[in-house]
């Protein structure tokens, strides 16, 4: 799953981006990062799956209430019981059931995180 990649000035860089393919967002990063000829692994976490382990680091490293996506339609259906109660373990599982609540695009370079998509925030990224 991850490959050595090539940024513009010559680093080695492993990148890889987590999220659903059919999301604007992602879509939008993905551009961004072929159009400056960064060149970048796809995880797609409802055909290739999640790890529970890498889950619980992202929420770990990000911050579980970042990592839930309160914005989408499918975060929008839980009951208000279900929001009300959540901690981090219980979101960890609802994650894990319901990968379309994740945040997305999270990106991994190099092993360091990145949530969400922001052009600038991109290039300060690749221009180390």
């Amino acid at each position: 799953m991850f490959k050595e990649k090539t940024t513009k000035i010559g680093i080695e860089m492993t990148t890889v981006m987590y999220g659903i393919k059919n999301c604007d967002t992602i879509k939008k990063a993905k551009k961004w990062l072929e159009a400056n000829e960064l060149e970048f692994t796809f995880h797609d976490h409802r055909v290739n799956g999640l790890d529970k382990a890498q889950l619980i680091n992202w929420c770990e490293t990000l911050g579980w209430e970042q990592v839930l996506n309160k914005r989408g339609t499918t975060y929008r259906k839980l009951t208000d019981e279900q929001k009300a109660g959540l901690t981090e373990a219980t979101a960890i599982e609802l994650l894990i059931e319901q990968p379309a609540m994740i945040k997305r695009p999270i990106l991994e370079v190099d092993g360091q995180l990145t949530l969400g998509f922001k052009a600038d925030t991109y290039a300060a990224l690749f221009a180390k």
